[in-house]
Order: C-alpha cells, then structure tokens, then sequence
C-alpha cells in the first residue's frame, strides 16, 4: 500500500473527524464507486473489442432457419426477413451434377462467350453455373485460370445486380408517386425488412438498395477464393468467405476452437453472390462504403471500385493491406473493362436494362 493511502485511512479510522464526516465521506465513496464501476466496465469492453475483426460477419447473420434477433438502430429486427430470399435461393432443387473444366469451357465456345468479346462488346451471355469445377486449380497457365473464373462468375454478379436495378427502378417509381398503391405499400414492407431499414425510412432504402461494381465483386471473389481454387469455394461454394456461428459452413482448419465460426455454406454459387451482395448493402461495417457510393450517384458519376475500395478495410483483418490487394487485383486484370458490361436478357423483363 502507497505511504499517502495508508496516512489517510490512518487519519479516517482514529477520531480526529467526527462521525458525520465520516459518515458523509463513506456515502461518498460509496456512491462514486457504484457510479464509475460500470464505466470502467464499458472501456475494458470497448478496448478489447477494438482488436476484434468485423470482417465477414455477415451481419451477424448465420444463414439458418431459426429467428435469431439482430439489433440495427436500436431496434430489433429477425434476420430471417433480412435473408428470406438468399434461404429460398439457397433451398431450390438444383442438378447438382458438377460439370467439369473441359465441359464448362465446350459450353463457353459453343455460346461465343470469350472475356475479349465481352470487353469490345460489352454484352455477357447469361451462362449461370451452379457449381465451380475442380479441376480449375489443375489449369497451370496463370492467366487461363484467372480468365475461367471471371468467365463463370461474371453471369452471376450481373444477375445480382440486375436484380437490385430493377427494385431500384421500382423503389423510383414509388418515390415520384403521391400516392401508392396497396401492392406497392406491401414490395416497400417486405423491401424494408430485407434491408434491414425498420425506420421505414425511404432515403436509407435508396442507399442501400444499390449495385455492387462489378470490377469489386469479382476482385473480392478472387481474393476470398484464390481464383475459384479454394477449399471453401470448391466444398461450399463460398466465393466471399462470409462467417457463420450456427448456420451451415465449413470449419477454417487453423481456426481458434473458441471463435467457434465457420465459413458459410452455399448450396448454389448464385447465392453466395446475392448474400455477399445484402452483406455490403446492410451491415454497419460497410456503412462508410454505401455513404460515398450515394455520394458518386449523386454526383452523377459511376460507381468507381478503385474509390469505394477504401472503404472495405474492415472485410478483412488486414485492414488497408485488403484494400491494396483488391486494388491491385483491379488494375492488374483490368477488371475495370467489365463495370459497364449488360447481362443479355434471359426474359422480357430484363430487356429494359440493356
């Protein structure tokens, strides 16, 4: 014990004060105790979650069926209404079959579907593939590989996209009407629920209900999945390395066994995109991200990856070090060519897009 503690316990158990102060100064210290212990509390929580990674937590969302709570702006909100259409997604009968490289690429040949065509003519064939072959970690040259896998995910983050285009156009219409109709009240509900908006506010609906430069998507894809070769993306369909706690996923080999995450499980490639996609549009960590993606709309300017990068530090543990690997991934493969790119239609309704 400290000399100048021990003088004044000394002075405050003999008699040289009288019991009322003594009194008065115990109920003192009483009170100040009781009124700084849970401050104390909440910086040692606040220290030690500052270490802790926010990446790839998916909104706290575990891809499962049961009604795990979320809390968003102070009010609570069920995450299966955040992810109903990724489950319904992730839930369909599919052909399971894994095609193989060589049949993949036959296919790839017989629609005319080359990354060179697409950079000239900017069009994609809308070519959806369920599973990534195996062998794609067998194709040696560089290049080659790099150039498969853009060619199988491209279809699927322009679909995504297209998708958010068309209740984007809707949400517009809406927005430019006095009046709305009782179905297009009840799209707006379910719309608020989806992402996560329980403020039912229009204008946060509009910034989060936006696209995901394509050039980004594809980039991130690569980073998580080393180029489709993976374990994660080739076991679970995982092309962006999202975390579980309770739902379907693959266990990390040199994973802490006390984190207890996984990484999700998709049944579909498709929906690996779609909950990637939600991820970046809802989650508090990628708040900054969709503030300046407005910003770029508003400014009448396109959706630049190279800027709205910056703002992905917290997907990954290594912070500015992720942003510069994406940047470089971006710029190395030219991925850029590929923002302005048209999925060709697969239905009437998507011909308005092109």
């Amino acid at each position: 014990m400290r000399k100048e503690s021990y003088k004044f316990f000394k002075f405050f158990i003999q008699k040289e004060i009288s019991p009322i102060t003594r009194t008065v100064i115990s109920s003192l210290i009483v009170v100040l105790f009781f009124y700084t212990a849970p401050v104390l509390v909440n910086i040692a929580k606040i220290e030690n979650m500052e270490f802790q990674n926010n990446s790839k937590k998916i909104l706290a969302y575990t891809l499962n069926n049961k009604d795990n709570l979320l809390d968003n702006d102070n009010k609570i909100l069920n995450e299966k209404d955040l992810l109903v259409d990724i489950l319904s997604l992730n839930d369909l009968e599919t052909d399971t079959v894994r095609l193989n490289a060589s049949t993949i690429k036959q296919l790839f040949e017989d629609t005319n579907y080359t990354l060179k065509d697409v950079r000239e003519k900017k069009l994609v064939k809308p070519v959806a593939l369920t599973l990534l072959p195996g062998e794609i970690k067998m194709i040696e040259n560089t290049k080659k590989r790099k150039d498969f896998f853009i060619q199988i995910v491209l279809p699927l983050i322009l679909k995504e996209n297209n998708n958010i285009k068309l209740d984007r156009k809707r949400l517009f219409s809406i927005i430019n009407k006095s009046n709305n109709t009782k179905l297009e009240k009840k799209w707006l509900e379910k719309k608020y629920k989806q992402y996560g908006v329980p403020s039912k506010d229009l204008s946060v609906l509009k910034i989060r209900m936006d696209e995901v430069p394509v050039s980004l998507a594809i980039a991130q894809a690569a980073k998580e999945t080393g180029w489709g070769t993976s374990r994660f993306a080739q076991e679970g369909n995982a092309l962006f390395g999202q975390w579980t706690w309770s739902g379907e996923g693959l266990q990390p080999k040199d994973a802490d066994k006390n984190e207890g995450h996984k990484v999700m499980k998709f049944n579909v490639l498709q929906a690996s995109v779609r909950a990637y996609q939600r991820n970046l549009n809802t989650h508090s960590s990628y708040k900054e991200f969709r503030k300046n993606r407005a910003k770029l709309r508003d400014q009448g300017l396109a959706l630049d990856s190279l800027i709205l990068s910056k703002y992905l530090d917290q997907y990954a543990e290594t912070g500015s070090q992720y942003v510069e690997v994406l940047q470089k991934i971006i710029k190395q493969n030219n991925l850029k060519d590929f923002d302005d790119a048209k999925l060709l239609p697969s239905s009437i309704e998507l011909e308005s897009l092109i």
